[in-house]
């Protein structure tokens, strides 16, 4: 024998010897086609008893996982991480080509379920009698990608990327249509390719008028129910395809969610699931115009930074009322028309929270057949895009406040809606949002998830009135005239520090730095004794007078921590010539007394035992809403005027908060009724 037979049989002997003695699997991942070795690639291995455990799991544990080096090889130390394994699954989880058990039986997605485990043509690993490298060869999961042109009802044709999975169809297809150019996408190819790994067709679209497609690009415009219906006639479009087994759904946030509620509105038949994030349902209460006021850094700031055409920006200015225009874009009339189920996920500190939340109950409550009762609603404690961080604002939140219950995952929502596969996302309760408590003290109530069958949970409206000497109480107001008035110059508005904010700095920020002026009342509770439940909508009723004949008044939410950080919770803002509605003008009459309603939207807190709740009260929040000029024309040269609140029982300025009405499991975090 030559030395280099011998030195080859040493070394299969040394290798066969550690499989049979149970320590060490070995093998190689290659390409099928090229044979080249596939790098990074994830070897998962289970042990059988393990995996067979439910045949109905959606995927099965993972007892350890490794990665494939530069040349496709990879090594599994069985004794250390699997004790006890007698028979394995061995399997591989690329995020780019079609996976396999060994030995070479295919499975859909990255994890196999349960169901595939069982198949009779897995043969699990028997340790001890295995006597081979198990070396896999994968398929590609998606084709190249191809762009069509997709033609619209008035000719107009929308460019389209469409990511096809490798093998037979038709496929059940993912839909995003965005105004932020598609070619992004293609940089996320691995996304996109893990949705073909699935069994999903995928297309990404470009609204029209935005890059490759052609048309105008008002925004949302046609994205709706009016005489263009781009996302109808996509989505109808793409069921007739040979590839499409005839059922779409929609998925993204932002913009791209808020072209899927306007979608939804039109009804279109083959729309058979959406999954939307932070959108907006109504563009004028909760994206240009909440409380009636423009919302000017977010609105210039999107359309400029993304070069829309400047009529849009023309046509929101325009239309400073709640009028036609803007009921065309406001998905909460078509309520009922609506027949598709939706997951609905936004955050307290995001810039569309209400939106969110408004989706939900409208669709739930009031949506056609399909819709109604098939909405699910996660609410947890981020900002515009900050999921999936920690750090929201000026706190740090506990590790599982990025972590929202398992309905959140786009891909188990459609395996279950899409293609009838159990993923548990039916059995899950309606509602998930996320309580926030005092971050600095690890024994505090708050900082968990927790669910529902319904939003809100039962409250008792509370009210906290506001005194002049600056306290805040549910005590009712004397019965002496009392008052307090500041001075609200249009040139020195108070500036705008957190919140709900897209362009700006977002969250919740310390106060303080602008709570400190002669145009901002301050009404804090005494520290308290108790820890206290805010969750629900909050608003806050104030008795106003102004010495001009319109002027706007901003109430903010705050959470007093016992360093005297003074932490944004929630805020609103309210347009005085507004008061009675956002379809019509009535002007103040400078002197006199007017109740006006102040919408803070949503929350869902516990304020510790030791902290205060502040509420805070002014004219302007700037460059966050634009400032009121404070007279009759609104393009008139702007004054100074004095802004009074009234604090007596026929004038009983205060703030609602919403407290439950049930005690609260804190171990499960669930409703206890």
């Amino acid at each position: 024998m030559c030395r280099n037979s011998i030195r080859l049989s040493l070394v299969l002997a040394l290798l066969l010897g550690s499989v049979a003695a149970g320590e060490i699997l070995t093998g190689r991942v290659l390409e099928k086609e090229t044979l080249k070795p596939l790098t990074d690639c994830v070897v998962c291995v289970t042990r059988f008893g393990v995996a067979q455990r439910d045949g109905n799991a959606y995927e099965i544990p993972v007892e350890r996982r490794v990665r494939t080096d530069t040349r496709g090889r990879f090594a599994i130390d069985v004794r250390e991480d699997v004790p006890g394994a007698d028979t394995l699954i061995v399997f591989t989880a690329s995020d780019t080509h079609q996976n396999l058990i060994w030995p070479q039986v295919g499975f859909e997605g990255r994890i196999p379920s349960g169901a595939d485990v069982l198949s009779p043509h897995v043969k699990p690993v028997v340790l001890g009698y295995w006597r081979k490298t198990l070396d896999f060869a994968l398929e590609p999961a998606s084709r190249p990608r191809r762009t069509v042109m997709v033609p619209m009802r008035d000719g107009t044709r929308l460019a389209t990327d469409l990511y096809l999975p490798t093998g037979e169809g038709p496929w059940p297809v993912i839909l995003m249509r965005t105004p932020y150019n598609k070619e992004g996408f293609d940089s996320k190819g691995r996304m996109l390719t893990a949705f073909n790994l699935h069994g999903y067709a995928v297309a990404v679209q470009d609204m029209r008028g935005r890059f490759a497609s052609e048309g105008k690009d008002l925004a949302f415009l046609d994205c709706g129910w009016g005489a263009n219906q781009d996302g109808y006639d996509t989505v109808e479009w793409l069921a007739r395809q040979p590839w499409c087994d005839g059922r779409v759904g929609t998925m993204g946030g932002s913009a791209l969610g808020i072209t899927q509620n306007l979608m939804a509105g039109a009804r279109p038949p083959h729309l058979a699931a959406q999954h939307i994030g932070v959108a907006a349902f109504s563009l004028y209460h909760h994206a240009a115009y909440p409380g009636g006021v423009f919302r000017k850094s977010q609105v210039e700031g999107w359309l400029k930074n993304h070069e829309f055409h400047p009529d849009n920006l023309a046509l929101m200015r325009e239309h400073r009322l709640y009028d036609d225009f803007w009921r065309q874009l406001d998905a909460d009339t078509r309520a009922d028309q609506m027949t598709a189920p939706a997951v609905h996920v936004g955050g307290w500190f995001d810039t569309f929270c209400q939106g969110t939340i408004d989706a939900y109950l409208s669709r739930q409550r009031r949506g056609g057949p399909g819709a109604r009762e098939n909405q699910k609603l996660i609410i947890g404690p981020w900002t515009h895009g900050g999921q999936s961080r920690r750090e929201q604002g000026e706190l740090v939140l506990p590790a599982d406040a990025s972590r929202p219950p398992a309905v959140a995952e786009i891909r188990r929502w459609f395996d279950y809606w899409l293609k009838g596969k159990p993923s548990g996302v039916n059995e899950t309760p309606a509602v998930a949002y996320y309580v926030m408590g005092d971050v600095d003290d690890p024994d505090a109530p708050g900082n968990h998830w927790r669910t529902a069958s319904d939003w809100p949970p039962a409250a008792e409206s509370t009210r906290f009135y506001f005194h002049p000497d600056g306290l805040l109480s549910r005590q009712d107001p004397g019965e002496s005239e009392l008052s307090l008035s500041f001075t609200f110059d249009p040139a020195d508005p108070v500036p705008t520090r957190g919140g709900r904010n897209l362009n700006l700095p977002a969250g919740p920020m310390d106060q303080r730095p602008v709570e400190d002026r002669d145009d901002v009342l301050l009404f804090t509770t005494e520290p308290l004794t108790e820890p206290l439940e805010v969750t629900g909508r909050l608003k806050a009723v104030l008795w106003v007078r102004s010495s001009a004949p319109d002027t706007d008044f901003t109430v903010k939410l705050t959470d007093v921590y016992p360093d005297g950080r003074s932490m944004l919770i929630a805020d609103g803002i309210r347009r005085c010539r507004l008061r009675e509605g956002f379809e019509q003008e009535q002007l103040m009459t400078p002197g006199e007394v007017y109740r006006i309603e102040v919408d803070l939207w949503s929350t869902s807190i516990i304020f510790n035992r030791g902290h205060r709740i502040r509420v805070a009260v002014s004219s302007s929040n700037y460059p966050r809403f634009d400032v009121n000029n404070n007279q009759a024309d609104p393009e008139a040269p702007r004054v100074a005027a004095t802004n009074t609140v009234h604090f007596d029982a026929e004038h009983p300025s205060h703030i609602v908060l919403p407290v439950p009405k049930q005690p609260l499991s804190e171990d499960t975090g669930k409703d206890t009724d």
